[in-house]
């Protein structure tokens, strides 16, 4: 008998939301101290796992959202719904509570 693989499941938001991971922040400072974590700062930068379609317009047209997949974003600190899916923590985001795209 063949063996079970375990299948991922895919995340595909809708409208105007995405899917990120959060980036990890520095565990220590840059003069050597280390953070612990009941001092560390909701993370506010992530990478994007998935991206919706876009919001529909008041005209019916839909509105496609400027971000791919793999872009490295800056969001609001508090912003989004944390979730656990397949041992992974995400967190979705509406489209206006993306500050900026990092770029490097």
């Amino acid at each position: 008998m063949p063996a079970k693989t375990a299948s991922k499941t895919e995340i595909q938001p809708l409208g105007d939301r995405i899917v990120v991971t959060a980036l990890k922040q520095e565990e220590e400072t840059a003069s050597g101290i280390i953070i612990p974590d009941t001092v560390k700062e909701k993370p506010q930068q992530g990478e994007v796992v998935a991206v919706g379609p876009g919001k529909v317009d008041d005209g019916g047209k839909r509105v496609a959202i400027d971000l791919s997949r793999g872009d490295r974003i800056l969001y609001a600190k508090y912003a989004g719904t944390e979730i656990k899916l397949d041992g992974t923590d995400y967190i979705v985001l509406n489209e206006k509570d993306i500050l900026a795209r990092l770029v490097s």
